[in-house]
């Protein structure tokens, strides 16, 4: 069997813009590489990019196996992460990557993440406990922490939130990535912050801005059913409780994309 890889030469076009410099709008910039395998990464190209052509490249990333979530970016038009999204994939013609859209741009492919992480904190994303436990900890069973499992994948990268229709219409909307965040603790047995939680996503930036678009679920590197979450979310608020059985049916995972 020919195990010999058959190289290839790839053209990269990256949105660039440098707002410190005085630039009013961002512009495409072509760089020609040659010899890339079709199971390098978009992150490596970049970073070849950045070695090999210019330097003044600005991009994030950090650990380079899609846990951290640095390196969301916009490739051909989708977000995905760039360590986790192949040449191969992305067909023959050109790689177009540009930053996350919603966001301001800071320099090249790098955004403000501050909104998001600021939307982030405004759900509580954390547990809320009013007294000590009855022995060395607080004990989940399985079945419990069923409940909050997939929330709990989430690598904060934003792809979700920047691909909202909803959010670009609406910066102040919460956004998928928080709705997501405050359900993993919502539906957590150990919690009892419901109430304050709850009255921060009925709120008008709230879970009620979602329109069901689907481009969440399409956009989450993850996996994460993020409909399913938004929606067992707003029956909480319409509920009052989080005391029913949450909705494990897979509705952004049967969508077309």
């Amino acid at each position: 069997m020919n195990t010999e890889t058959i190289h290839q030469t790839v053209t990269l076009r990256v949105a660039r813009h440098n707002p410190e410099a005085g630039e009013t709008k961002p512009h495409w910039e072509t760089y020609t590489l040659t010899e890339v395998n079709p199971m390098d990464r978009v992150l490596d190209l970049l970073l070849r990019v950045k070695g090999e052509q210019s330097g003044s490249l600005a991009f994030r990333k950090s650990c380079a196996h899609g846990i951290c979530g640095s390196d969301a970016m916009q490739i051909n038009g989708r977000n995905r992460l760039a360590c986790k999204t192949l040449v191969r994939e992305l067909g023959n013609g050109p790689i177009t990557v540009e930053p996350l859209k919603g966001l301001a741009v800071k320099k090249d492919l790098i955004v403000d993440m501050d909104p998001f992480f600021e939307s982030y904190k405004s759900v509580m994303p954390y547990q809320v406990t009013t007294h000590e436990p009855s022995g060395r900890e607080r004990l989940q069973s399985p079945e419990q922490h069923a409940k909050i499992d997939d929330q709990s994948k989430c690598i904060m990268c934003a792809a979700c939130t920047t691909s909202c229709p909803s959010f670009w219409a609406n910066d102040q909307f919460v956004g998928p990535a928080a709705v997501v965040q405050a359900s993993r603790f919502l539906f957590d047995s150990r919690d009892e912050g419901n109430k304050e939680r709850l009255e921060v996503l009925n709120d008008y930036t709230g879970v009620w801005r979602c329109r069901t678009v689907f481009n969440c679920v399409e956009a989450c590197p993850q996996g994460i059913d993020i409909t399913k979450h938004i929606g067992n979310v707003k029956k909480a608020i319409l509920y009052g409780t989080t005391d029913f059985v949450p909705d494990e049916s897979h509705a952004g995972h049967d969508h077309p994309h």
